[in-house]
């Protein structure tokens, strides 16, 4: 089956701009789903309300949405404070961009509301189209996610530019109907590269616009 990674990408790509990637190109047939599998190359969250949802760090300004996840989807972040009030607002607004995505995936819900206030333009519809898979497939992933090698920056115009890793090589395949989970070994494609373009919406909140991927990049491999 496909792993996590192609769908994880594939969702990055499908939000693909203006946005450049050096050395770390990417286009949508390196994030292809394998239409012939039964399997869903997954990310992210599933549909177990009755599980303990995670305790979420966003600030409650803004009305944030709060993000709660079944307790066998984790993350580690290895994000560091860089001591620069809007770069860490960067990293922290796309830590729980990537959590509300997951949260949209456990309640199914393509159009939920919380990964749509952290992302809009292409972004927002790779989204979409990246959880309508999962919906579709009635799956989801479980196990631990890590992020890693970031890096970010504000640019002169306002926006801000984030880069950073993710090792998918502990999250799995699970399918909601059996409860079944696919655990298959690492491999190159575990390890995926993002780069995004963010601006700060009036309410404070740094917002993903564009967002693009590779996986398998030399860039994160351990």
């Amino acid at each position: 089956m496909n792993r996590r990674p192609t769908l994880l990408a594939a969702l990055a790509l499908t939000a693909t701009a203006a946005l450049t990637l050096s050395a770390c190109g990417g286009s949508d047939e390196d994030s292809a789903k394998d239409k012939d599998s039964d399997k869903i190359a997954g990310a992210d969250t599933g549909d177990e309300k009755s599980a303990s949802p995670s305790e979420s760090s966003a600030p409650a300004a803004a009305g944030r949405p709060k993000i709660e996840l079944p307790a066998d989807v984790t993350y580690t972040f290895e994000w560091k404070k860089t001591g620069d009030a809007d770069k860490d607002a960067v990293l922290n607004d796309a830590e729980h961009r990537i959590k509300a995505v997951d949260m949209a995936i456990a309640e199914q819900d393509p159009l939920h509301e919380a990964y749509r206030f952290y992302s809009e333009g292409t972004a927002a519809a790779g989204s979409q189209k990246y959880i309508q898979e999962f919906v579709d497939h009635k799956a989801r992933t479980t196990g631990v996610t890590r992020f890693y090698n970031e890096s970010v920056a504000i640019k002169g115009d306002g926006t801000a530019s984030l880069v950073y890793c993710e090792d998918q090589s502990r999250a799995f395949n699970k399918f909601l109907e059996t409860g079944k989970v696919d655990v298959t070994s690492a491999s190159k494609d575990s390890y995926v590269v993002y780069a995004g373009t963010l601006r700060k919406s009036k309410d404070g909140v740094w917002i993903t616009e564009r967002l693009i991927s590779q996986r398998g990049s030399e860039k994160c491999q351990p």
